[in-house]
Formats: C-alpha cells, sequence, structure tokens
C-alpha cells in the first residue's frame, strides 16, 4: 500500500466516524427533546459535549428536515397536534389577552360594516365592543347568538350541522351560505399559526374559514400567544392572506417579513 492509499483509507475512515457521529448527536438531540419537548441550545452543548457552532449546526439540519422548531436560544419539538381543545375549556385560557385582542379588532370595524364573526372565544369577546356600532353580523358560531341578540345587532346565522366540541356550524351547507355573502372585514381564530400559514384541526371548520377569508375585503386572524408555532392538521390560508392581531411580543422575524401582525399592549 503506497502512502497515497493510507492518506485516502485514512480519510474515508475519518467520515465514516464523523457520520457516525453526526447522527448519534442528531439521535441524542431528538431524545432531548422527547423528553422535554423544548431544550437550550446550551443544555444541548453541555450535555452532548459538543461546541455550540456544532449544535446549531445540528438544529439547523434538524429544522429543515421538519422535525423541530428553532426558538430563541434552542429548539422544540415541531409535532401536530391531535387532539381539539372544546369550546368550554378554551373559555378559561387567557381571557385577559383574548379580551386585549378583541378590543384591538374593534378599532378596525366601522359604522355600516358588514362583517363575518368566526366562531370562537376571542371572537366571542369582539362582540362586547360592537355594542355602540352600527353593523351587520354573519357567523357560524352558536356561542354568538345569545350576546349579538342582547347587543341587539343585526345578525345572520349561516346553515349546516352542528360541531358539539366547537359550537360551530360547518359543512358544504355553511360555505354556500356564505357565497350569498360579500364582507367588509371577517375576523377569524386559527389554532396554530407559523411560517406556512394558519391551521385548525378539523378539515370542514378549515374549508369554512377560508371561504370566508375570500368573501372578506379584509380578513384578520385573531390569536393570543399560545397558537403561534403550533401545526394542525389542515390548512387556513397563507399568512399574507389575513392581518393578524396577537398579544404576542416576540413574532418570529419570518411571519412578520410575510404579513401585517398588529400587537396588543
Amino acid at each position: 500500500m503506497t502512502e497515497n492509499d493510507c492518506i485516502i483509507m485514512t480519510y474515508k475512515l475519518k467520515r465514516k466516524s464523523d457520520t457516525m457521529l453526526f447522527q448519534e448527536r442528531i439521535s441524542k438531540i431528538m431524545d432531548l427533546l422527547k423528553e422535554k419537548e423544548t431544550v437550550s441550545t446550551i443544555d444541548i452543548v453541555r450535555i452532548l459535549n459538543i461546541s455550540e457552532a456544532t449544535a446549531r449546526r445540528d438544529l439547523a439540519y434538524l429544522e429543515k428536515e421538519n422535525k423541530i422548531k428553532r426558538i430563541f436560544g434552542g429548539a422544540t419539538v415541531n409535532r401536530i397536534v391531535k387532539e381539539e381543545i372544546s369550546i368550554d375549556m378554551k373559555k378559561d385560557i387567557e381571557i385577559k389577552a383574548k379580551n386585549k385582542i378583541a378590543k384591538i379588532a374593534s378599532q378596525f370595524i366601522d359604522d355600516g360594516d358588514c362583517i363575518y364573526l368566526d366562531a370562537g372565544t376571542t371572537t366571542h369577546q369582539l362582540i362586547d365592543f360592537l355594542k355602540e356600532k352600527k353593523v351587520k353580523v354573519v357567523t357560524n358560531g352558536l356561542m354568538h347568538i345569545e350576546k349579538l341578540m342582547k347587543y341587539d345587532i343585526e345578525t345572520c346565522i349561516v346553515g349546516g350541522k352542528v360541531k358539539k366540541k366547537t359550537k360551530a356550524i360547518i359543512g358544504a351547507r355553511a360555505i354556500e351560505d356564505l357565497s350569498d355573502f360579500s364582507f367588509d372585514k371577517a375576523f377569524m381564530g386559527a389554532n396554530g399559526i407559523d411560517e406556512s400559514g394558519y391551521m385548525t384541526f378539523d378539515i370542514e371548520e378549515a374549508l369554512l374559514k377560508r371561504k370566508a377569508i375570500r368573501q372578506a375585503n379584509r380578513a384578520f386572524i385573531l390569536a393570543d400567544s399560545t397558537k403561534f408555532g403550533i401545526k394542525y392538521f389542515s390548512n387556513i390560508a397563507k399568512l399574507e392572506e389575513a392581518t393578524i392581531i396577537t398579544d404576542k411580543k416576540d413574532v418570529e422575524e419570518d411571519i412578520l417579513k410575510m404579513t401585517e401582525v398588529v400587537i396588543s399592549k
């Protein structure tokens, strides 16, 4: 064996060793994330005994493979949520944040507007800010009706089947009914938001939300900070198709580049 052959063999062995080390690191990082769901870059460096530059490269690879989502200072598991929260459970979650978001949203509504109110807890809060406005409302939210009637707001409700868990009316009939309306503004909820767009759990709800957005001159997504970075099964629309109103202070740069974001104080 010549000296040149030895150099080539040593290089190949080194490359093989590097590959094994890389695969081992990736496996350990994923194990950490499965255990903790979120892990910091500093912890990865300490536990795996690697440099910060190596940790960042590994995280970049995993994000490219759509296995994780990188966040400030670390990473979190990039998983699709498989269970929907009922409307009754949502009522007690972040009420103050939802109220602030609703108040901001109401500032975009003018007297004489015809608006669409999507089913949901944040849009439900928005109704309290409509009582002094002269508007017409179309909705698929059964939970909205009592409050809309209380404030004597002219209201139309779409037909279709009732989804018990979210008290929303959905289905082909509801989508067909929306074709009869044009909205000045649509105020929508979403279960998840990331750079790929707005998402929800149920395909039928997603289709109805998509139709409402397309029937409106302008659409708004009302979303508290818990909705960001979460993936759901069904896509509603792309980011640029709506303005986001949120209480989240550190919205990801990728999202800010793709659509308007209004942040409540």
